[in-house]
């Protein structure tokens, strides 16, 4: 559910001695190692964005880039748009194209519109492992003007108690880890990269301002649902089946320890803008 905070806002300058995500692969292939997992557990997207870009936008011809297994381009095909997913994993595209979505499998840097035009170019929770500036570059070529580029991320806000029993196991089981993400204070891990984001359409050039557009809800998960999603976070993925089976272990205990269940609340936060010219 939209909040008060829906009022747009810009959004900062990244600082640019910050690592960049979009050189780190082994990560970003990961997720297709189990696609089944990624599009049953991954959570949705709220229904206000998806309905804002697209009335934001001139057209229903959308261009999704990271489009994976197509969760938030079905999204968009139920609101009537007409979707091209860009995805570099042949796994994830496959996945995608057995659920009836049009893929073609590139690094979104060096696909090559062809001629195309779209009304919108939407990455969920992908943007990151883009250029960001490069990525804007192309996202310009490819939009009409007038066309809308939106990145987005769900961004989790847990509850105290939730935060701290996550985060106690996380420091059990990964003390190495450089940030802790269920941290008290919990911070908005993705912050730098919505700035990174906002950073590169401005440099880009042929945007107007970004700005930001937060949607706040919530989802309730059963300490099943929970742990199905935990291996396709970044991170997790990387770990050994051993630890993973102790991170598991520890989250689940957990999560019996709270009730059973849990409600997680979160933002989903979209970087946007305008195309301003044909240039």
């Amino acid at each position: 559910m939209e909040d008060d905070r829906y009022n747009t806002r810009a959004v900062p300058r990244a600082p640019r001695s910050e690592p960049e995500p979009h050189q780190h692969r082994q990560v970003a292939e990961s997720f297709g190692s189990d696609p089944e997992r990624y599009d049953r557990a991954r959570p949705r997207y709220p229904v206000a964005m998806v309905e804002r870009i697209v009335a934001a936008s001139p057209g229903r011809d959308v261009l999704d880039v990271g489009i994976g297994t197509g969760i938030a381009a079905r999204q968009f095909q139920a609101a009537g748009c007409r979707v091209l997913g860009v995805e570099p994993d042949a796994r994830m595209a496959k996945f995608a194209q057995r659920r009836g979505l049009v893929v073609e499998v590139a690094k979104f840097e060096a696909w090559d519109p062809a001629g195309r035009a779209f009304d919108a170019v939407v990455a969920a929770q992908s943007w990151h492992w883009v250029d960001p500036v490069v990525g804007a570059a192309k996202a310009a070529q490819a939009l009409r003007p007038g066309g809308r580029l939106a990145l987005f991320w769900n961004v989790f806000q847990p509850s105290p108690d939730v935060a701290e029993a996550f985060s106690v196991v996380h420091r059990r089981v990964m003390p190495d880890l450089p940030r802790n993400p269920w941290a008290i204070p919990s911070p908005d891990g993705y912050s730098v990269l919505r700035a990174k984001a906002a950073d590169g359409i401005q440099r880009a050039g042929g945007f107007g301002d970004p700005e930001q557009w937060p949607f706040d809800w919530e989802r309730s998960y059963t300490r099943r649902q929970w742990l199905d999603q935990l291996p396709t976070h970044g991170d997790n993925s990387q770990l050994s089946p051993a630890k993973l089976d102790e991170l598991l272990e520890g989250v689940g205990a957990a999560i019996d320890a709270i009730g059973g269940s849990f409600t997680m609340q979160y933002s989903t936060v979209v970087v946007t803008a305008a195309r301003t010219s044909a240039d």
